[in-house]
């Protein structure tokens, strides 16, 4: 130990010389049991903290491609809904079409049918009126033979002939 005055001038190099072996020794301890398992403790956490870093950089490119992915998909879903309302659309265009054609073609055969109606009961009214004509004429000759007609009967006749033909129309 170091004292002032008397031993001013002196220096104790054997204590300098044993204070430095302890340090060195103490230096070497602490360097071997203390400093060591800290540092290795601290080289462990550095590579946890590395490979957490790592793991979330992963992580987060994987959660990109996701969204890209999901992002591709609903623009693909976008795409396959727009193609079905078209398609939607043009089949309903399509039915509308066979709808309107369906109704213009049954019109037109009702409207076929009501003219070969119309024919057909033209020709029984002409068929009537012929069977009228040929009794009347019938009648007419019988009176005509159960008499002797003169020209102006005749006229009378005929004309009378005619109203009954007219009327029966």
């Amino acid at each position: 130990m170091f004292v002032l005055g008397e031993a001013a001038g002196k220096i104790p190099y054997g204590n300098i010389i044993f204070q430095l072996v302890i340090f060195v020794i103490l230096l070497a301890l602490l360097r071997k049991y203390a400093l060591g398992p800290v540092m290795g403790i601290m080289k462990q956490r550095e590579d946890h903290i590395s490979n957490q870093l790592d793991s979330a950089e992963k992580n987060n490119a994987e959660a990109m491609k996701l969204v890209e992915d999901q992002k591709k998909e609903l623009v693909a879903a976008r795409k396959e809904a727009q193609e079905l309302l078209e398609k939607a659309r043009k089949q309903a265009d399509v039915q509308r079409d066979q709808i309107v054609a369906a109704a213009k073609a049954e019109a037109e055969n009702m409207k076929e049918n009501a003219k070969r109606e119309i024919t057909r009961e033209k020709e029984l009214a002409i068929q009537s009126v012929q069977q009228q004509v040929a009794s009347l004429s019938v009648l007419i000759a019988s009176k005509v033979l159960e008499k002797e007609v003169k020209s102006e009967d005749q006229s009378a006749i005929f004309e009378q002939y005619l109203k009954e033909v007219g009327d029966a129309k």
